[in-house]
This record gives structure tokens, sequence and C-alpha cells, in this order.
């Protein structure tokens, strides 16, 4: 399964969820919406940074990824941003495909 890196960013109500319940609490909760997304959570890390939290997750594809991101993101406890995770087989095979392609100004 394809995975996905989720940036979150808390807002203050978001933050103030996980003070009074833990980090913990946020993992199983980001576990078990993944689960219903058709996925799964590999891992939940928090961070300090513009970024409060990285989780790591596989999802069947973009879509139910997107889904997941959509639903948190209107919940209005955080907003995130998604990024597609490829593998060095991925970018390998990519890097033999031939693509034609004239740069600006040629």
């Amino acid at each position: 399964m394809p995975k996905y890196l989720l940036k979150i960013s808390y807002t203050t109500e978001g933050v103030k969820g996980v003070l009074a319940k833990g980090g913990t609490a946020r993992k199983e909760a980001a576990s078990a919406a993944a689960k219903s997304a058709g996925g799964s959570l590999e891992e939940l890390y928090f961070a300090f940074g513009s970024t409060d939290a990285y989780c790591i997750g596989e999802f069947p594809d973009n879509a139910s990824a997107a889904a997941l991101a959509l639903t948190v993101s209107s919940a209005g406890g955080a907003t995130v941003e998604t990024v597609a995770l490829l593998t060095t087989d991925e970018i390998d095979r990519a890097a033999g495909k031939k693509v034609d392609y004239r740069p600006p100004g040629s």
C-alpha cells in the first residue's frame, strides 16, 4: 500500500485537546481514523515548530488519504498537509521513463 506523511498543525482548540487527554489519546484517535479510511497508522510523532505532529500511514489510494485529511481538517482542531511518499523502486522506475519536455525559452 502507498505510504503518506501527514503534517498536522493544531489550532488552539486542538492544542487544548492534546493537553487535556495527552499524546497517546491522539495517536489512538489517529489510528482509528486511518483504519476507518481503509488505511493504517504506522507512527505518530510530535514535534517542535510550525508542524505539531507527523503521521506516517498507509492508504490504499490518494482518495482514502485525502478523505482522512479532509475529515480531520474540517473538524477544526487541526489542519493537515498530506505528502505522498515514494519508494526508491518508484523513483528508479520514474528515472527510467523517457519524457519529452521543452524548457521555457527554447
